[in-house]
């Protein structure tokens, strides 16, 4: 199984950029992403975003905390595209697990994103709430959990095992760190990897031997110590 790789961005000039390129095959992206792109209105933003991408898969994340307007937030951003995923987060602010909101969606036909998922025991959780019919993409954060010490690869390794039962279910590695994560994703057999920009270009960059890093790091340093001038009297 190939690991799909996804472009974690909300830049429009940048969404058109990686909309072009073969290898991307969907689109994440979440509110903090969005405001650091200047997006004033949610909505009008967002649409901007579906003109450009009209044939793979958005991801776009509701903003609400409570049940209900979380609930009217999600059932307004799916009838804005076909291709769209609705972002909701596992639990609320507050820790509150959303496994009614879940159910409830997926019941609907609409096609989600969890996302802050940290463990497989939040992902069983999802699966016991949700059919065998409509597609649910799990997002567990792998670059965070590292950040504060834990390994998520036995937390991807019990998920996948998990949701094998279920073929409308796809596990995505979030918060990505370093290209060489994409390496981990695919050995894990994880069906999706979100990634930004610039790690998608070096993944794009895949294949050079030892020797070739070697020798453009020793260019490298040189190059740098002529620029800086260097010299040992």
């Amino acid at each position: 199984m190939s690991t799909k790789i996804f472009c974690d961005i909300a830049e429009l000039n940048q969404i058109k950029k990686f909309n072009k390129k073969i290898n991307v095959k969907g689109f994440t992206t979440n509110p903090s992403l969005m405001r650091k792109a200047g997006a004033k209105d949610y909505k009008d933003y967002s649409k901007k975003i579906l003109k450009i991408c009209k044939n793979k898969p958005v991801s776009l994340e509701v903003f609400a905390d409570e049940y209900k307007e979380m609930k009217n937030q999600a059932i307004k951003i799916n009838t804005w595209a076909k291709n769209v995923y609705v972002k909701i987060p596992v639990t609320n602010s507050k820790g509150k697990f959303m496994g009614r909101i879940i159910k409830e969606l997926n019941h609907q036909n609409i096609k989600l994103n969890i996302t802050a998922v940290y463990n497989a025991i939040q992902t069983q959780k999802i699966l016991k709430v949700i059919n065998k019919k409509t597609k649910v993409i799990i997002s567990i954060f792998a670059g965070r959990a590292g950040d504060n010490g834990k390994d998520p690869i036995p937390e991807f390794v019990k998920s996948i095992k998990f949701a094998k039962r279920y073929k409308n279910v796809e596990i995505l590695w979030a918060s990505v760190r370093e290209p060489y994560n994409f390496l981990q994703a695919k050995q894990l057999g994880c069906h999706i990897i979100t990634v930004p920009p610039a790690i998608i270009q070096k993944i794009e960059k895949f294949g050079k031997s030892h020797n070739q890093l070697t020798i453009e790091t020793v260019k490298a340093f040189l190059i740098d110590s002529k620029k800086s001038k260097f010299k040992l009297v």
